[in-house]
């Protein structure tokens, strides 16, 4: 029995959605398709002690995800250059495909699934709570999402919540209620309405928060966006003090830990002056911690790591445990400015969602959990420099926690590709050059040293992709 038919044989509600074992939930041409057995995988020899793997040869597609990956391209619009994988289950931080091969998740579903694929509390939670009452208008009150309302304030600097589906529509009600807050505040009719973000940021893919992601295609098929953003270089807060004390700005939006951008972290001094600039100005700082909130860098929340509190934060990705879920947590004062009818969402804050927060929340926040994930950042980052330590490629390994990037001199697209042939889950960052690692949190220290070695074989993919 291999790996992924283990799973399933403890699953059975998966085999049956996979249509495993004579069940499927509907006919389809691709469900038949993941019917047929999947194939014992060919085990990976370990690495030799005295020199590196050479990269893995390209694994060949089955027939069954041939037809996955054709469909896809026929059906899907075309905005996704996908690795050629078919995954069809995941349990712990070990992901599966269609051909019954194992990888390990270096990824988390873009730094979403926090505890991993299939942990037993939050499908229990999920599983009840479904059975219970999945979704129901925010015309009524709902049990599960006041009671994550107030386990979100009393775990941070906020006073009010605001609940949305993800990090861009998070971003888009900050956006809203920054210039509510503004018109409220100065009623005069000289209220600011511009915004400020920073270089390598990345705040969504909504007209509003993609005027405030700096990069430049992201933005330019789509213009004009939203006017009145200024972007200001991440660190220098010079530059932008100028930029705040123009009296123009209602808010600024910066990632105490930038991940898309490639995994660069904010200085104390830096946020701290912001902080200042915007309370000398009456301008708003808004933290966005959607990719590294929630205790991706060890904390439960990065803005505990500088001691600088905001005025709004955002948060989306790992809180649900993999369900779509934004959030907007706000100070009383940037509250008080908003009334009813000044936003709103018919999905947002959903009490299946919530629910699964709630049990997400319980894990991230029992006793030792956040040290523990301190603890195995900083122990991870120390064993990829001496892993690849004399590489010529490798310019810096940097990052707080499990977030955690690898900078190139060069594409990190040949290196991504040869770690997923080895059996290794890794994303890109920044300018394509940062090899960005966001794996579960509950990752072991046996499977971070997997990936570090898995890496270090494959380096020689850089070579050969520049030669």
């Amino acid at each position: 029995m291999n790996s992924l038919q283990s799973f399933l044989a403890l699953n059975p509600p998966a085999a049956a959605a996979l249509g495993i074992g004579g069940t499927r939930l509907r006919p389809s041409r691709v469900t038949a398709c993941l019917a047929t057995p999947t194939p014992t995988p060919t085990p990976t020899p370990p690495p030799p002690t005295s020199a590196p793997l050479a990269p893995a040869a390209r694994r060949e597609l089955s027939a069954a995800s041939r037809a996955v990956v054709e469909d896809e391209a026929r059906y899907i619009v075309g905005t996704y250059n996908r690795s050629r994988v078919v995954l069809v289950a995941g349990r712990g931080c070990k992901l599966y495909d269609a051909d019954g091969r194992e990888y390990l998740d270096m990824a988390a579903g873009i730094a979403v699934n926090a505890l991993g694929h299939a942990d037993p509390d939050w499908v229990a939670a999920v599983s009840a709570q479904a059975a219970t009452l999945v979704h129901a208008s925010n015309v009524q009150y709902t049990v599960p999402q006041v009671a994550l309302a107030k386990r979100l304030v009393e775990a941070s600097f906020a006073d009010r919540v605001f609940f949305a589906n993800t990090g861009t529509e998070a971003n888009e009600a900050a956006i809203k209620f920054a210039r509510k807050y503004q018109r409220v505040a100065r009623p005069d009719g000289d209220a600011p309405t511009e915004f400020m973000s920073f270089t390598n940021c990345f705040h969504g893919r909504t007209m509003g928060s993609l005027a405030l992601t700096s990069k430049v295609q992201y933005r330019e098929p789509f213009a004009p966006v939203m006017p009145g953003a200024t972007f200001a270089e991440y660190g220098n807060l010079e530059e932008a003090k100028k930029v705040i004390q123009s009296g123009k700005i209602a808010a600024v939006f910066v990632e105490p830990v930038q991940g898309e951008g490639g995994i660069h972290s904010a200085t104390k001094e830096f946020l701290q002056g912001l902080r200042d600039a915007c309370d000398e100005a009456g301008a708003l700082l808004v933290f966005d911690e959607v990719q590294c909130g929630l205790g991706r860098t060890g904390y439960l929340w990065a803005y505990e790591a500088y001691g600088v509190l905001p005025d709004i934060m955002t948060l989306a990705k790992p809180l649900a445990g993999g369900l779509p879920i934004g959030v907007v947590l706000v100070t009383e004062k940037v509250a008080s400015a908003i009334n009813y009818g000044d936003h709103g969402t018919t999905f947002g804050g959903g009490p299946l969602v919530c629910q699964a927060a709630l049990t997400t929340l319980d894990k991230i926040q029992k006793p030792g959990f956040l040290a523990e994930v301190a603890k195995k950042g900083e122990n991870f980052k120390q064993l990829l420099s001496t892993k690849l330590s004399g590489n010529a490629h490798v310019k810096e390994i940097r990052g707080i926690g499990l977030i955690v990037g690898i900078e190139l001199d060069v594409p990190a697209g040949p290196l991504v590709d040869a770690c997923l042939d080895r059996g290794v889950i890794v994303l890109t960052a920044g300018k394509g050059n940062v090899v960005r690692l966001v794996p579960p949190l509950i990752i072991s220290e046996k499977e971070l040293e997997q990936a570090a070695e898995v890496i270090r074989d494959c380096l020689p993919a850089l070579d050969a992709s520049t030669s």
